[in-house]
């Protein structure tokens, strides 16, 4: 928005020149004056040379209800649509005298009959001038609203000592977090960064403003999306005349939306400013503004009576009127932000606002207020919020500071916060560079798909990963590491249709890098490099997928691998590593599960059998596999329209892929004489391993984990044999949470020899959302620090502290220290990381050779010689 004082000149016509919402608004204003560029001139006069063209009368059109500025940013609009025009029709005559008339800045836009043209008459019927020049004050004026009202709402969370941890929202990286609604909540702990007056008070009118403001962001990038194209784009003008552009409809739409989100924004900003009249303040400012609130800043009913008549004009396709309102409800909400910024601004800087510079008339109970503030600690506000606070006080002090009343002082707040005032732009520009600053810029977004672990989670982690380790090298895994990157042609040809999930990095001139896409293949290639003939291992780390993130889907997470690879007795290592699941899963203790398995080679007899052909086998797979997220139905439409089965090959899968149930019970079913699938060789020899399988997992007491399901397809090309997947089955959603198979023909691919091998994966990632949430549902907090003992040294003396830590670091304890002369400062930080024992020092303890040890659940303190303190702490401190 530009000063009033500066007047500029923007030209229209131009040689890849374009029309912008500001450049509209400033000439709207005054604040600009247009000008024809001469080559637009020059094109335009060579049609005004055939006298006989002009045979139309026309009056311009000018509604009654615009305001002065709406209606002269309509005109700016139907210049530039005459302007951009390429009809030879069209004459200078017109333009000229439209902007001599926006220059001249008369106080009523009435224009005499016009001589116009067939081409000049189409343009004011169809460029929508009206519309768009209105819609085009919106755009600016909405932009600016966007800043003013993060600025406005976070004075409020101050004034009102709000609770601010819905300003905790992060982008999580599984695709669900608003962009805009993480923005503004980005935005607003820039502004009350560091503030010492946001409080506990949880109040809905703060909660929502990330998703308010978000949406806020969101319109306003609609409606200035639109306004791109329809302010530049010219009239398609045929032979019959001008063709509809359909720019009512479209441009209604935006605005509908646009509209209500206006009236959600007024009503979240009244109820703001209702909470800090209700919060601690001076009652004597407070009780005077909620006079002058009642009396003057719009209300909740006046809100929704404007909305009401947006909706109304809309449906009776009353465009400019239509687009007016909106107009004035913008403006009305303006107004309530306006007052919620007085309202805000006087609860935190009244008194000295008030009392400033004020002359001998100042009445009494602003006098109390002046002495009260004086004698009040001064409040220490964000470092955004502090700024913007500064800024609105010496502009009012610059306009004469000594205000006298109340009354004066809202007066002139609610002038400066107009758009319109001079000095709104600095105000504007500030509030920008605030969240935009080097010194208090934004926190930094993660990647997409990807997570911080703070301290807590950190500890469940390191819990479940000892645990696992615990479990893997029980049964003899050594482990193993390998690169985070791997050639890419180690990677490709192994992940069928996801291989187009495997991240590429950029060619450096060399050998072509991918991120490993899991640790199967690393361990394939690194049993074939070295020429092993047998090897169980495991291996806990990251890998990455450029998969589309979503909950409990990341780009960059955790597996936790098992492989056997060698030659071993007839699914003696697939027995082993179904077992090692189901342990790895009950020491969790993360609840029910159960176990999904199937044979590559009873699936592959199965399509075999329902008659489709071998190179769809595996695209075949790919989409039973999806069975667990989609109907059947859905399935097989995509068998059948995308990858070319007929329908009755596609209904005989489906009657085998239904087939589900417990172990032993199936496969005696799909024994039975005379079944299709024992005619088949593989099929037949997969029922054979099964059966092994299956009476090897019942002697172990853990096949009542495992269902037999033909659905399970598992999409990886590797797959030779069987195949599993562990799914759980609370109430926490995350999917498959482990899985893995038989690959006989990996390795191979790496060398001379084929290895057998068999594996299984954890989806650790899965597993400690699960985690995360039994504990939150227990309501049991997480101990981060193995911290038993703080060493507290009362005084300032770091050399107390060093030496006393020290030993108890050499005897192996587990101890933190702290130095501040204040009991509670200790305290806190002991109740803070959950350390259950202090042992206070100071300069009467050290005189008399003792020290003190407290209890902090207890709060019971004894003193203790300082000479045994480590002997009586290894004592207590033993299970």
């Amino acid at each position: 928005m530009a000063d009033p004082t500066e007047v500029s000149v923007i030209t229209l016509g131009g040689k890849g020149s374009s029309l912008s919402s500001s450049s509209v608004y400033a000439i709207a204003h005054g604040f600009a004056l247009v000008r024809i560029d001469s080559s637009a001139l020059d094109r335009l006069s060579s049609s005004s040379n055939n006298p006989n063209a002009a045979s139309i009368k026309h009056h311009l059109l000018i509604p009654d209800f615009l305001t002065r500025e709406e209606a002269r940013a309509s005109l700016v609009v139907l210049l530039n649509k005459l302007i951009i025009s390429s009809s030879s029709g069209i004459r200078s005559v017109i333009p000229v005298l439209i902007t001599e008339t926006l220059n001249s800045k008369p106080e009523t836009l009435q224009f005499e009959s016009l001589d116009v043209t067939n081409e000049e008459l189409s343009v004011f019927k169809q460029s929508c001038y009206v519309l768009n020049g209105v819609c085009a004050l919106l755009d600016h004026q909405s932009t600016a609203l966007s800043s003013v009202a993060d600025a406005v709402a976070g004075i409020s969370c101050e004034a009102s000592k709000a609770d601010v941890s819905a300003f905790s929202l992060m982008d999580s990286g599984d695709g669900f977090a608003s962009k805009e609604e993480v923005g503004v909540a980005n935005d607003m702990k820039v502004l009350l960064n560091g503030s010492k007056l946001v409080g506990k008070i949880e109040s809905e009118a703060i909660s929502k403003i990330p998703k308010v403001h978000g949406c806020l962001r969101e319109q306003a990038k609609l409606v200035h999306s639109r306004m791109r194209v329809e302010l530049n784009s010219s009239v398609k003008i045929g032979k019959g005349g001008s063709l509809s552009s359909g720019t009512e409809d479209t441009t209604r739409t935006a605005l509908l939306s646009f509209a209500a989100m206006l009236w959600d924004l007024g009503k979240c900003s009244l109820d703001r400013g209702k909470l800090i009249l209700g919060s601690s303040g001076d009652e004597n400012i407070k009780a005077s503004l909620a006079s002058l609130l009642a009396r003057e800043c719009p209300s909740n009913e006046s809100l929704r009576k404007e909305y009401k008549l947006v909706c109304e004009l809309s449906l009776d396709e009353k465009y400019d009127e239509f687009v007016h309102t909106v107009n004035v409800l913008l403006v009305t909400v303006w107004k309530i932000f306006s007052w919620e910024a007085t309202a805000a601004l006087l609860t935190i800087e009244g008194g000295e606002l008030i009392g400033k510079g004020q002359d001998v008339g100042t009445n009494e109970a602003n006098e109390k207020v002046v002495k009260k503030n004086e004698k009040k600690k001064k409040a220490v506000l964000g470092k955004g919020t502090s700024v913007v606070v500064q800024s609105i006080k010496d502009k009012l002090q610059g306009n004469g500071g000594g205000l006298g009343s109340l009354e004066n002082l809202v007066k002139d707040l609610l002038s400066f916060l107009d758009p319109k005032a001079s000095g709104f732009d600095n105000l504007l520009k500030k509030i920008k560079d605030i969240v935009e600053s080097n010194e208090s810029r934004r926190l930094p977004k993660l990647p997409k798909g990807t997570r911080d672990f703070a301290k807590e989670q950190m500890t469940i982690r390191k819990q479940a990963f000892s645990i696992i380790e615990s479990v893997f090298e029980r049964h003899g895994a050594t482990t193993l590491d390998t690169p985070a990157f791997e050639l890419r042609e180690t990677l490709t040809g192994k992940y069928g249709e996801d291989s187009k999930l495997i991240f590429d990095l950029a060619d450096q001139g060399g050998e072509l890098y991918s991120l490993r896409y899991d640790l199967t293949v690393p361990f394939a290639r690194y049993v074939a490099m070295n020429g092993l003939t047998s090897f169980k291992r495991y291996q806990i780390a990251k890998v990455y997928r450029r998969d589309n993130p979503s909950k409990g889907r990341y780009r960059e997470f955790y597996q936790c691998d098992l492989d056997i690879a060698g030659h071993y007795e007839k699914m003696g290592p697939d027995f082993e590593v179904i077992k090692i699941l189901t342990e790895l899963l009950d020491e969790l203790n993360i609840g029910e599960y159960e176990i999904k398995l199937n044979h590559r080679k009873l699936l592959d007899g199965m399509l075999e059998i329902c008659g489709v052909p071998p190179e769809k086998f595996r695209t075949i797979c790919s989409s039973i596999d999806k069975l667990d997220k989609q109907s059947f139905d859905q399935i097989k439409r995509e068998m059948v329209e995308e990858k070319g089965l007929t329908v009755e090959v596609a209904e005989r899968i489906g009657n085998f892929v239904k087939e589900r149930g417990h172990p032993l019970d199936l496969l005696s079913k799909l024994k039975q004489e005379q079944s299709a699938l024992l005619q088949n060789k593989g099929s037949s020899d997969a029922l054979s391993e099964l059966d092994i399988l299956f009476s090897a997992l019942e002697k172990s007491k853990c096949i009542d984990k495992v269902v037999f399901d033909l659905s399970l397809a598992r999409g990886l090309d590797y797959y030779t044999g069987v195949i599993y997947e562990a799914i759980f089955k609370g109430g926490t959603q995350v999917g498959s949470i482990a899985a893995g198979g038989r690959f006989d023909n990996l390795i191979g691919m790496f060398g001379s020899k084929q290895i057998p091998a068999v594996g299984i994966s954890l989806g650790i990632e899965r597993v400690l959302v699960i985690m995360e949430q039994i504990l939150k549902d227990q309501n049991k907090a997480v101990r981060a620090t193995k911290t038993d003992v703080l060493v507290s040294i009362l005084g300032d003396d770091l050399t107390l502290a060093a030496e006393l830590a020290s030993e108890m670091w050499g005897a192996k304890l587990n101890v933190e220290f702290l130095v501040n002369k204040r009991v509670m400062k200790h305290i806190d930080r002991a109740k803070e990381s959950r350390i259950p024992w202090i042992v206070f020092l100071g300069e009467r303890e050290v005189s008399e050779g003792i020290v003190k040890l407290k209890n902090v659940e207890t709060f019971e303190e004894v003193t203790i010689s300082r000479s045994t303190i480590i002997d009586e702490l290894k004592k207590r401190l033993t299970p």
